[in-house]
């Protein structure tokens, strides 16, 4: 057994467990706030019940009927009706029924290819009920063609849609939709190659699109359609390297839910692949990350593990925004303790659940890993506790280990600037916050008079006012011990004096920021006239040139 496979076993056993121990409701299922949860604990179970290799803590009889139990009451759960326009799909939410629920368009775009994969490993051993009510789901679902969309977005849907068309063409011996997913394929890697993608960072988007097309590969036979899908993934597995850092996803994130902030908690992929974090307690998304799996290629492998020395990735992006394609440019400094990264651009995501930028620490278990600040914009709760969701009202410098930040507010949204700090070590200041957290230092650097308020796993900072800097600086311990640095107490010695500049016009949204940066004296210089006016970026006195940024991995 390799490495690969003792992690994936791992999250199999973990994954079984929780699921012989939930309890089933009146309904027969576990879960009524997602049907694929029932659907994927479910697999996991059988799995685990049916390993020749592996000796678990429950009786296996009864977990393997426990299992196809919960899977026989997720396949009754199909539209069955044939001229419904949601034929051959899944309800999502099961509230106040599962009868009652609507069928949603959401669950069979990835359960469905992965019902595939399930049959193909484990069919031999389903029983016949349960292997005949599979086979007329997937009949179900290939007549209901959901997949047979054009490619126009080349988002996480499409990627499912092209991974579906493969998988059903093959199995139903479709020559035309086979064809048509093969294409899609091609234009999908070209897309990806010629203009990055625009679903930068977005969890759990990014592993829909490795799942699916990991379920093709496992399952193609044809040479050159499964050659092709390799091709797709190594390029998957490339654009995911360049942002990895020890379990964390580094720099900005167009989508994540509420357990991607502050905490990189959608791990599982991670380490099945990389492995060098602990497996954390909590699984929030366990999908098919102990059953699918595709090998990174040895250069995206050696990027992410075998960092000889602190690395900048400055990447171009292409994103169709109101019908225009607009280019961004995406920062990311990867050092041995910690990494840092953002978009220099901000665009509006979708249900705006995006970060702009942060610092990333390794993964934590159950506390923060993340550091940023941010104005709150549409559809932040002050009583969720959700540190996501941003205003525009922002511009950004990076340098290195070095983050400006100002926070240019007009009149009519609220005057505070949130940050965030993972749990640590830290000294508060009049002047600054200081702190150590793992193996990193950070120097932070508020523009006015500040609060802090515990929350689970990190302090909540907030900074009142319109005209709002903050300047974050990260230096890790082996570096800071060749300077001198011993300790926290040593840290906040040397850096305490070394506060930026603030200036703060005399209207609202009108602040400059000028900071000589501790690790490499660098000049560094952020000013903003006023709201929604592009600010005015200097690196030593250069205009910072984003001319530089390429579409290459």
């Amino acid at each position: 057994m390799n490495l690969y496979q003792a992690r994936m076993k791992e999250i199999v056993r973990k994954a079984a467990m929780i699921a012989w121990r939930q309890p089933l409701l009146d309904s027969g299922l576990w879960f009524h706030g997602d049907i694929r949860d029932n659907y994927y604990y479910a697999s996991y179970l059988f799995a685990a019940a049916v390993d020749p290799d592996e000796t678990p803590t429950f009786d296996r009889a009864e977990g393997r009927l426990l299992a196809e139990k919960v899977l026989l009451r997720v396949l009754q759960l199909q539209d069955r009706e044939a001229s419904s326009p949601t034929y051959g799909h899944w309800p999502l939410g099961l509230y106040p029924t599962p009868e009652q629920a609507a069928p949603h368009v959401l669950p069979v775009e990835l359960m469905g290819s992965l019902m595939v994969y399930f049959v193909r490993i484990y069919g031999k051993e389903l029983s016949p009920e349960l292997a005949e009510r599979f086979e007329d789901a997937l009949s179900q679902i290939y007549r209901s063609g959901f997949y047979r969309k054009p490619l126009r977005e080349y988002n996480h849907h499409e990627a499912k849609y092209t991974a579906a068309k493969l998988i059903f063409g093959q199995r139903y011996e479709d020559a035309a939709l086979f064809a048509d997913g093969r294409e899609c394929l091609r234009h999908t890697l070209a897309h990806l190659r010629l203009e990055g993608m625009g679903e930068y960072g977005a969890l759990p988007w990014f592993w829909h699109w490795i799942q699916a097309f990991t379920c093709a590969w496992a399952l193609m036979d044809d040479a050159e359609a499964k050659a092709e899908l390799s091709e797709m993934l190594d390029l998957l597995w490339t654009i995911r390297a360049n942002y990895y850092f020890k379990g964390a996803w580094v720099g900005a994130h167009a989508r994540g839910w509420p357990h991607d902030a502050p905490r990189d908690a959608n791990v599982l992929h991670d380490y099945v692949q990389f492995g060098d974090f602990e497996l954390p307690e909590a699984m929030p998304r366990t999908e098919y990350a102990g059953l699918l799996f595709y090998e990174a290629p040895a250069s995206a492998r050696l990027r992410a593990l075998e960092r000889g020395k602190p690395a900048e990735s400055k990447v171009a992006i292409l994103k169709e925004i109101s019908g225009v394609k607009q280019r961004l440019h995406a920062y990311a400094y990867l050092s041995h303790c910690f990494a840092v990264g953002g978009l220099w651009e901000r665009v509006e995501e979708f249900d705006n659940e995006q970060l702009r930028w942060l610092y990333s620490l390794p993964v934590r278990g159950e506390k923060g890993n993340q550091l940023y600040f941010f104005h709150p914009g549409k559809g932040y709760e002050p009583s969720d506790h959700d540190p996501r969701h941003q205003s525009e009202w922002t511009e950004v410098l990076y340098h290195r280990n070095a983050v400006v930040a100002v926070y240019s507010l007009p009149e009519e949204v609220p005057g505070r600037v949130i940050g965030v700090l993972p749990e640590g070590e830290w000294r508060f200041a009049a002047n600054g916050i200081f702190g150590k957290v793992e193996e990193a230092y950070f120097a932070v650097y508020p523009s006015s008079t500040y609060q802090v308020r515990e929350r689970d796993g990190y302090l909540q900072v907030e900074v009142e006012g319109r005209s709002v800097g903050v300047v974050v600086e990260a230096i890790g311990e082996p570096e800071a011990n060749e300077r001198g640095v011993s300790d926290l107490e040593d840290f906040v010695s040397a850096l305490m004096s070394r506060a930026p500049q603030f200036t703060v016009g005399d209207r609202a949204g009108r602040i400059g920021v000028s900071y000589t940066s501790y690790a490499e004296e660098a000049q560094l210089r952020l000013s903003v006239e006023g709201p929604g006016l592009a600010g005015d970026r200097r690196i030593n006195g250069e205009r910072v040139d984003l001319e530089s940024y390429s579409f290459s991995w």
